[in-house]
């Protein structure tokens, strides 16, 4: 018998002024009909500190209205003072979403999420991360149906992204302060000018990538509501919808109601077109195929 399904919400990945950061959490626990939100900082350090007055009340809202909470860590871990916050969340007995490798050893023997910044692409991989303590792992964005199939089947709890801009990379430096003339050092937090991420063109202005600090993403949405059922299918356990600047409670609607089958995939895609506008969307990396491709064919 296929498991329910949980809907999930991962990270923010994007620099949202405290009130809004805070305001967009409070509206997730009190309208969002989602099982497990993602919190923390995973792409750069520097922000964590300009919200951080309002995690604990974020949390008590989260928590309250019933959705599990997973802590997540930086993808790019860089000095002590990164990996001891790590240490800290780890004693805290939070469940702690795990992006960077290198912090793997805090939580070994622990529960906790493997999340997609580690590359799991075989059975060798993901079982020796679930004898590890991974309760569960969210797959990177690249990963084919066929791969997933093969993983979902290991046993453990399996999570792919089904919404959003696909995260492609995490570097050290700072391309979005470079943009405006700065260092990552003296960034002055620009990438707070692009709360939904700054496109990036090719020299025939081509708009093919999204920045984020320094972080790189896919220009597009993806978008997998018709393959919702195929998925569920193939053992994934839980769905995750990325943040971006839009109406997120709606979009989650949409994709609840599809997975448990109460409205169609086109219907859902109709609807979602409606708060996404022209943003492209893009589902090439679970056929096999280049990210930004975009398949009408379901798996």
């Amino acid at each position: 018998m296929t498991p329910a399904p949980h809907l999930t919400l991962g990270p923010l990945l994007f620099h949202w002024p405290a009130a809004k950061w805070r305001d967009f959490y409070f509206r997730i626990a009190d309208e969002a009909d989602i099982d497990c939100v993602y919190l923390g900082e995973v792409v750069c350090a520097k922000r964590e500190p300009l919200y951080a007055a309002h995690v604990p009340a974020v949390l008590d809202r989260l928590e309250a209205a019933g959705k599990q909470v997973v802590r997540s860590t930086l993808a790019v871990i860089t000095d002590d003072r990164e990996m001891e916050a790590v240490r800290h969340l780890a004693a805290s007995g939070a469940m702690v979403e795990v992006n960077d490798a290198a912090s793997l050893h805090e939580l070994f023997g622990r529960p906790h999420v493997i999340g997609p910044y580690i590359n799991v692409f075989n059975e060798g991989t993901y079982d020796v991360l679930t004898k590890g303590g991974a309760a569960r792992v969210v797959l990177p964005v690249e990963v084919s149906a066929r791969t997933i199939g093969l993983l979902a089947a290991r046993g453990g709890e399996t999570e792919v992204q089904i919404f959003g801009r696909q995260p492609l990379s995490v570097a050290m430096r700072c391309y979005h302060a470079r943009s405006h003339g700065l260092t990552k050092d003296s960034c002055q937090f620009v990438c707070g000018l692009d709360p939904d991420g700054q496109p990036a063109e090719t020299l025939d202005g081509r708009e093919l990538l999204s920045i984020n600090g320094t972080q790189t993403l896919s220009s597009g949405y993806m978008v997998q509501l018709r393959n919702l059922p195929a998925l569920q299918a193939l053992g994934v356990t839980h769905f995750r919808l990325s943040p971006q600047d839009i109406d997120m409670v709606e979009t989650a609607r949409l994709h609840r109601a599809t997975l448990t089958h109460t409205l169609a995939a086109d219907e859902a895609e109709d609807a979602l077109r409606g708060l996404t506008g022209e943003r492209p969307w893009q589902n090439g990396f679970l056929y096999g195929r280049e990210g930004l491709a975009w398949v009408e064919a379901g798996i």
